[in-house]
This record gives structure tokens, sequence and C-alpha cells, in this order.
């Protein structure tokens, strides 16, 4: 595209492409992680277990192998199990027998030396090889996230994929191991990583227009191009963020909460879905005053369970309380489930649509939109063993023909009768919710990477708005959407988000 681009523009050229995606270690490599001591933890968790994994990190890792496993790391064999005796380096007293594993950097997972002593997991032998290694020179107990923290140093890992990894880590169903496990490797920094090389391009095409469009070096309709490429880079931003938080919900649980009037079952449901007693069931209308909460896995999504206080006016300070609570959670919920009591619908089907939309403008005051409503409520029609059999085929058959409102399950918390249809019919919200995080895009799952693609859309618009104003203002919201990717996947800034990200790893990740 280019007829001719001379020394300064190369010199600018590579400061911007440097800036932006050089080498993390070589950016953002503090003095603590540069000079850093070896590091030692146990990796494989606490508790008695039958084989224990003990992790070393360092420029004192071999050290660490030959003093303890006897073995000079210079003729063991990296990334192969060896059976040896470890001894207690001070007192030569033998601490139990056990595989080493030699991981030479910086083919390992941090980039650094690394050993791994595989060992017997009683509490006794654990403390003996921690203690034995503790005594070394220059090795010192590791610290939260430390070894990960490392590797996102040494350039091994992306701050998506860190993220991932900590997800994966913290995940406790199906759907949260599979999203954590398509970040950790890597799908959603490549995206960004991509969207980071075609700003990149964009923005050395201003900076050649703008220091050699004079003298007719530049082919024309350079601009018009980036023009284009901006605008569907723009658009494809904005597409990614209308995910409906999908990925978020996902990692951390759907917000699902009963709400209703009294004494329609909302306990019952909650106890029906958690297998065991959870809240208490009473005949006496307003027993529960506050909000009761429970965390499910529905066939793989996580999902944060709360029953609430019923809907009623009181005279009660307390009952009023937990009612204001009750519609406040209703208000941050994902998904609502509608409780009613079945036996105070209208005797004439006819009738049935209209009480039901009038119970929900009430329970879901805030919400204007049918269709939105219809997405984050499930109507349970609670009690149906008290209701004759043609009684409920009429209410099934209203259900059946009524329009805009949510879906409705007739069911009885007394007798299960119903109770495989609802669940049906919640998983089918849930994952609706959720999405599938192996299918399409990979969703956001991350509140700051929203935050800062929103800052990219933002700083695209900037360019859109000065692009015929004052081109270097344009350039320089392009340079500014380009921060803000680098922000997410650690090329830029990322120091002061590394605590807190690390702040929930466990000991020896």
């Amino acid at each position: 595209m280019f007829q001719f681009i001379s020394g300064s523009l190369r010199r600018r050229s590579s400061f911007i492409i440097k800036g932006l995606r050089g080498n993390p270690s070589k950016n953002l490599c503090s003095s603590s992680i540069c000079d850093a001591d070896t590091i030692f933890a146990l990796s494989s968790g606490h508790g008695r277990c039958g084989v224990a994994v003990v992790r070393v990190s360092g420029p004192a890792s071999g050290l660490a192998l030959s003093r303890l496993a006897g073995r000079a790391h210079s003729r063991t064999v990296p990334r192969t199990a060896h059976l040896c005796n470890l001894v207690d380096p001070r007192s030569q007293e033998l601490l139990d027998r056990g595989l080493v594993l030699w991981f030479p950097g910086p083919r390992s997972f941090t980039g650094e030396d690394s050993v791994e002593f595989h060992i017997h997991g009683g509490p006794a032998v654990i403390s003996g090889v921690l203690q034995a290694l503790g005594g070394l020179p220059g090795v010192r107990p590791a610290e939260a996230g430390e070894f990960t923290r490392r590797a996102f140093h040494a350039g091994k890992l992306g701050l998506t994929e860190v993220e991932g990894l900590g997800d994966l880590i913290h995940a406790e169903t199906e759907a949260q191991r599979r999203q954590a496990l398509r970040q950790m490797a890597g799908d959603l920094g490549q995206l960004y990583h991509e969207w980071s090389q075609r700003l990149i391009r964009c923005l050395a095409h201003i900076e050649a227009y703008i220091d050699f469009s004079e003298d007719e070096l530049i082919e024309d309709g350079v601009l018009n191009q980036v023009d284009i490429s901006v605008s569907q880079l723009q658009k494809e931003v904005e597409r990614h963020l209308q995910d409906g938080r999908r990925g978020e919900r996902l990692r951390s649980g759907v917000q699902v909460v009963i709400a209703g009037k009294t004494n329609a079952g909302k306990s019952s449901l909650l106890n029906i879905l958690c297998q065991r007693p959870v809240a208490i069931v009473s005949p006496v209308a307003g027993t529960t005053r506050d909000v009761v909460e429970t965390h499910l896995d529905i066939s793989g999504f996580p999902v944060l369970l709360s029953d609430t206080a019923g809907l009623r006016d009181s005279l009660d300070s307390v009952e009023r309380e937990g009612v204001r609570r009750a519609r406040e959670r209703v208000e941050q919920a994902d998904l609502t489930l509608a409780v009613l009591d079945a036996t105070h619908l209208p005797t004439t089907h006819r009738g049935v649509p209209d009480f039901l939309s009038s119970h929900l403008r009430t329970l879901l005051p805030g919400e204007e939109d049918p269709e939105a409503a219809a997405r984050r409520c499930l109507l349970v029609l609670n009690k149906s063993d008290l209701l004759t059999e043609e009684q409920a085929a009429e209410v099934q058959s209203a259900l059946a023909r009524a329009r805009g409102l949510p879906p409705a399950c007739l069911m009885s918390c007394q007798t299960g009768h119903g109770l495989d249809g609802f669940m049906e019919a919640l998983l089918r919200q849930v994952k609706a919710l959720c999405g599938d995080p192996l299918s399409g895009s990979p969703s956001l799952t991350q509140a700051r990477h929203r935050a800062h693609l929103q800052q990219c859309v933002q700083s695209l618009g900037q360019y859109h708005h000065y692009r015929d104003l004052d081109l270097a203002l344009a350039a320089e919201g392009v340079r500014l959407a380009l921060t803000s990717l680098g922000r997410i996947t650690g090329k830029v800034g990322a120091e002061e988000i590394l605590d807190v990200i690390f702040r929930d790893f466990c000991i020896g990740k």
C-alpha cells in the first residue's frame, strides 16, 4: 500500500507495535519477579490423600532436587518421573520414598527451572518435606497464585488465560468447567489479539498518512480503508458486548429468586429443588421473613437460588423489611420463579391469562416489555393437587391458549405432580440465560473485560468524530482503543490489576 516508508515512520510504527504488542516479561516484569527467590508450595490441596504434589520453581530448584533427592539435575531426564528416597538435608533422615520430576526452564509452567515432588499425602510427610525445603538457602514458601503470576510474566500465559485458569480452579459445575477451559485455551485472548492487530494496522496507516500525504507518497484511499476497518471492528465489539451477560452469569451463577404471595408454597419449592429441608414450611402465612439462599447445580449450570418473604401488606416492621428485601431481590434477579396458589385462579379459564398478567405486573413492576418479562420469569402454579381433574384441565387449556405470558407450570409441591415438567422448563430458562459455552464466539466472563471494551467502543467513536476535523485526534482515539484491548490481555498496564486477579488463587498455583 505504501510507495515509500521513511526511517522516521519505521521508528514511529516500531514504537507503536512494541509498546502495545511487546513481550509481557519485558514490559511488566517488576524487580520482585525478575530477581525472584525460589518458591515452593503444596499444589495438590490440603487434607489426607494418597498422593500429594509439592512444586518448586526458581533458580534454586536444581539445589532442592539434589539436596532432597540426591540427584543432580544435569543427570536427570527432564519431564520423566524418577523414584527416589527423599531425605532431610540437615538431619539426613528419610522423609519419604516418592517420585521427582525435573522441568528445566523455559519449558516449564513458570518458564523457570522447576521440580515436583510426588509424595505420600499424609500430613506428617507433607510437613516434613515442606520444612526441609524451607531450610534451603534462597527458598521460601510461595504466595497465593505466585506460580501463575510467574507464568504470566514469563509470557507463558496471557491475562485472559490466567483468569480462565482461576475460573477452572473454582469451577463447580460442568458448564463452568467448559467455559473456563475454553478461555484458558486462549480463545478469548486470541479474539482480542486479532482485534488489536487490526487496530495496529489502522494506526500505522493513519500515522503514515499524517507524515507523508503532503509528499504524495501514500496511495489514494488509505483513510477510506481505515474508515471501513474501524467501523467493522466497532460493530464487532458492540456485538460482543451484547451477549446478555451470558459468560459473566455462567461464571458467577444464575440469580434465581422464588417470589410470590404468602403461603403459595415458595419454601416448599425451595426444599424440593434442594432435596433437603432448607427452609421452614408452615401453614402459617408469613413464616419466611428473610432471604434464604442456597447454591444449586442444575444439569451442569450454576444457580444461586433465593427464597423470599411472601409479598403482602403488613403492620409488622420485621415482615415489612422482609418484603422490601424480597422486592429488591426480584429486581436484581436473572430469573424469577413466580409462585401462585392454583386454587386462587379464576373459575373460568378465560379469566386466567388476565389474572396472571395482572399478578406479573404487581410482581415485576419495573418490567414494561412483556417479552422481556417472559425471558426472566417462570410461572409456577402450585397446589394442583387441590384442583379437580376438570379444573386442572381447564387451567392447562387456558395456559396453552394464552399469549404474551411467561412459561407456566401447573404442579404440586405436596405430591410432586408436574415436577418433571417444571424442571425441564427451568433448565430451558437457565440454558437460555447462560448459553452454550462451547459454541459460537467466546463470551465475556469478567466485568473488567466489559468495562475496557466499552471504553474501546467509545474511543473508536472518537476516531469517527474527529476524522474530518483533526486527524491527529482521530488517531489518538484508535490508540486509546488499542490500549483498552491491551489492558484486557495484559499487554498494557496489567500490574494494577494483578493483585486483584491473583487474590482468589490458591497457594501452590
